[in-house]
């Protein structure tokens, strides 16, 4: 080859090469301004779209990017999720769908910043918050504390962190431009020195070079708020804006405003009416905030999917999340354009930053369905039983070094007599009664079902009790979530209560090594706990909907990639299987369905099924027949609200011994039917806010169950943004009755009506009862 050729196709390759060499090189500023950020020495409103590399396959991380730059965005807000880089101590993970440097990279490549969420704790509707169960193996621990075990571990997990994105902070040439403290903590507790040391750790870990936020709500920003942070509120569609940041800008008159996370949609409980939000509202909010160059980050625009087992679970009362992530966002689970994606491409084509356009929408990716297809192959789950632990007593599943799945405990029975009741403390989180093979009974944790009725039985009969652990809490003092059986297992008649001991335990994780190491054999379905095995043909690669309609409860395996949860109950009756994981040719799939189908068929569908729920009754909590008597009791306070947004405090002329406590709303402001309440709390003899994580609802007169989840136990759900809501058919008074759970002093109570302008079904006049006994229904 010539000299002058091969000079010539050297500088090419050079020339090709240096736009993302000078990308790199390239150096810029981020800074707190005077009521503005600052980007490079000029004014800059975020426009952050939050995504989870997590719920979204490595293989379309670009493509979701782009989504997201073309929606107008011009940064993307993501968490760092612990306990997926560190599954066991000390082995840290940040390669192939784990390596969040490379999605950093993928977003700097298109021109778009990113704001890191490290935590350590980051909730999310993510198992235990982000923080990895191992945890839990120590007794005593105490998490999202000073704990010097807990911060350890954080200084450990940060420091690795630091090690893959402090290089990327935009001063050094990457597009890091805030990284977050801790997340959301003025909702778990006070503790400004606790805060402290996590923005030390964050600090240490090399994230010096730009500046450090913390976000909370409007109501609990400052009890925990350091001097030396960016302060952030969250809120969702349809908030009262001004309102929300009213105690901030008091506060901090000159500080850059930004919601940090606005709530596009909801995410989805199984047995709950699948979420969904307006989309004109969040828009109409977006705008709002915009106008007043208040910056944002819209919580979720792609919400993706919970694959695998990594869903989390809220408490009080215990609900799990649904696999399916797609939060009712502008970008759907499978990553495609909706006409809330297009409203809110209109409202930021209108305030775009200086020499930006919009950019273009990036081709779809192709869908596919697939024919229906039999599974064939089954080998039941008693069949092919692991290694067994021995326990004298019943411990938890993490006392066994198993993080998450299934775990059976074995013994056996004394002599039994009719009408005995098997207790177990605490079934964490759905559990199935075997003696002799014979199903008895089934425990589900978000009804509070722990007993069951046994028969006559001679001595040695074989109890079987199979648990499996759905999502770890992800929010307040609960994320403390043991899995499996916690507590005991007794046998009470009518004269004698037994522990019972000696048992054989069986752990069945969720890994694919595991999964596929069974003995499977040609046959039919079967009702009972087995795993099932088929392979079926795609002609071309594409995304898909697996109809899992006709299946009982369990997970689902294809090609190695564990896709995610299924139960019977809905609202979610498909699992969204990425084009990417598929084959052209045969695929494997690999089912555990712990019930056992109706039909053990699948097909691929074009679309979701994420609204169908089947459930046996509604987790109300009114029952049959069931009226509040208060014609015989005399109220300790009547009163009346003020209108408007914002927490409301009444206090007693002195504190009232009680467990049990009554509002009965006796009309609205609005003078229409419904009457509406976000959050609840119920005030000590000191006037502090009693725990509410034991609490119940004794009654509610009426529950909105219809258009939405408006059950009563939202008004203790620790989410100000979801509330308790009527029927629209049922009018005045309304009545709501709060065991406590405890035998103790009440002074006073909080009361927060809905967050939007105009709080709508506040209650206005109100009559309150305290009791120790029960209320007569």
């Amino acid at each position: 080859m010539k000299h002058w050729m091969k000079s010539t196709l050297l500088c090419m390759a050079l020339a090709s090469l240096a736009p993302s060499v000078m990308a790199q090189q390239q150096k810029e500023t981020f800074d707190i301004g005077d009521k503005t950020f600052v980007l490079n020495g000029k004014p800059m409103v975020i426009k952050a779209a939050e995504i989870h590399y997590t719920r979204i396959p490595a293989e379309y991380w670009e493509h979701r990017i782009q989504m997201c730059k073309a929606l107008g965005m011009n940064t993307i807000c993501i968490y760092a999720f612990w306990n997926i880089h560190e599954q066991e101590p000390g082995k840290f993970d940040f390669k192939g769908q784990n390596d969040i440097a490379q999605f950093c990279k993928l977003a700097q490549k298109h021109g778009m910043y990113i704001m890191l969420r490290p935590g350590p704790y980051v909730c999310s509707e993510w198992e235990m918050g982000g923080l990895p169960w191992w945890l839990l193996k120590k007794k005593d621990i105490e998490v999202r504390t000073n704990d010097p075990y807990f911060v350890e571990r954080t200084r450990l997990f940060m420091n690795e962190i630091g090690k893959e994105l402090a290089p990327l902070q935009i001063t050094k040439g990457g597009n890091i431009i805030m990284v977050q403290v801790e997340n959301e903590y003025g909702a778990y507790a006070t503790d400004k020195e606790y805060i402290a040391n996590i923005r030390d750790i964050v600090r240490n870990a090399g994230f010096n070079d730009v500046p450090l936020f913390q976000c909370d709500w409007s109501s609990t920003f400052q009890r925990n708020g350091l001097d030396d942070l960016l302060w952030t509120i969250n809120f969702g569609t349809g908030a009262n804006i001004e309102q929300q940041f009213k105690s901030l800008q008091e506060a901090r008159p000159n500080t850059p405003l930004m919601c940090s996370e606005f709530w596009s949609g909801w995410f989805d409980h199984w047995g709950r009416k699948h979420e969904t939000r307006d989309a004109g509202v969040m828009v109409s909010g977006l705008k709002d905030m915009l106008d007043r160059n208040i910056s944002f980050s819209l919580y979720m625009t792609h919400g993706g999917t919970t694959f695998g087992h990594w869903g989390g679970a809220n408490s009080p009362r215990y609900s799990a999340m649904c696999s399916s992530y797609d939060y009712d966002a502008p970008i759907n689970e499978a990553g495609q354009t909706t006409p809330k994606y297009f409203k809110v491409r209109e409202l930021l084509g209108g305030y775009l930053d200086e020499g930006q356009q919009l950019a273009d929408i990036p081709a779809q990716i192709p869908v596919i369905t697939i024919p229906t297809f039999e599974v064939t192959e089954i080998a039941p789950l008693f069949e092919n039983l692991p290694k067994a632990h021995q326990s004298e007593t019943i411990k938890p599943m993490e006392d066994f070094n198993q993080g998450w799945g299934s775990i059976l405990y074995s013994t056996t029975l004394p002599n039994v007599q009719e009408g005995t009741t098997l207790i177990i403390n605490e079934v964490h989180d759905w559990a199935q009664v075997f003696v002799n093979g014979k199903l008895l009974g089934r425990l589900d944790r978000r009804r509070e079902e722990n007993t069951v009725k046994l028969p006559a039985l001679p001595q040695g009969a074989k109890l079987d009790i199979l648990v499996e652990a759905m999502g770890r809490v992800n929010f307040d003092r609960a994320i403390h979530d043991r899995k499996g059986i916690t507590e005991s297992v007794k046998l009470a008649s009518e004269t004698t209560t037994t522990d019972l001991k000696n048992w054989q335990v069986y752990s069945f994780p969720v890994n694919y090594e595991f999964v596929k190491d069974k003995k499977f054999r040609k046959g039919k379905k079967i009702d009972g706990p087995a795993y099932y095995k088929t392979t079926f043909n795609v002609d071309k690669p594409g995304y898909v909907f697996l109809d899992m309609e006709s299946w009982g409860k369990g997970m689902v395996w294809v090609n190695g990639k564990s896709i995610g949860r299924f139960w019977e109950i809905g609202p979610q009756q498909t699992l969204f299987m990425p084009g990417c994981w598929l084959k052209k040719g045969k695929n494997e799939i690999i089912v555990l369905d712990l019930k056992g189908p109706e039909q053990a068929t699948i097909a691929g569908l074009d679309q979701p099924i994420l609204d169908q729920l089947r459930q046996e009754a509604p987790l109300t909590n009114r029952k049959d027949g069931e009226t509040l008597q208060l014609s015989g009791e005399q109220p300790v306070y009547t009163g009346s609200f003020a209108a408007g947004n914002g927490w409301q405090e009444v206090r007693f002329d002195q504190p009232i011994p009680a467990r049990y406590f009554c509002l009965e709303a006796l009309n609205a402001q609005d003078g229409k039917d419904r009457a509406a309440m976000a959050e609840l709390y119920l005030l000590d003899e000191q006037g502090k806010p009693l725990s509410r994580q034991n609490w119940k609802i004794s009654y509610a007169n009426s529950e909105e169950t219809y258009g939405g989840n408006f059950t009563a136990d939202k008004v203790f759900d620790l989410q100000e943004s979801t509330y308790w809501q009527t029927g629209g058919k049922e009018k005045y008074p309304h009545q709501i009755v709060v065991d406590t759970n405890a035998d103790t002093k009440i002074s006073g109570f909080r009361y927060l009506p809905r967050a939007e302008a105009g709080a709508p079904g506040m209650i206005k006049d109100f009559r309150i009862f305290v009791k120790s006994a029960p209320f007569q229904y």
